[in-house]
């Protein structure tokens, strides 16, 4: 998914035959812009979308900062592992054991 730069102008849907340097039109798109994508992060959308930022974020970056977010993942998914590996072997004690 590509970012919108701020110099581009905002998603304009079916306002496309407006006056797309009409400052008015240009808030009134990127209201809608804002409304087509709540800024909660407490639904899954929400999340996703911060996923999502993350790894554009990290995919544009490098050198030392990029090491720092495959450092972040990798600690994350050990954590995944980890946790699901613990919950396995307590199921397995308990049908088997």
């Amino acid at each position: 998914m590509q970012r919108r730069e701020s110099e581009e102008p905002a998603r304009f849907g079916d306002l496309d035959d407006l006056d797309q340097n009409d400052p008015e039109v240009r808030a009134f798109a990127e209201h809608r812009a804002r409304m087509d994508r709540p800024a909660s992060e407490a639904t899954v959308e929400g999340m996703l979308r911060g996923v999502d930022e993350f790894a554009q974020s990290a995919n544009r970056t490098g050198g030392h900062r990029r090491l720092v977010a495959v450092a972040v993942v990798v600690l994350i998914l050990f954590g995944v592992l980890f946790t699901v590996w613990n919950a396995v072997a307590y199921m397995l004690g308990a049908f088997f054991g």
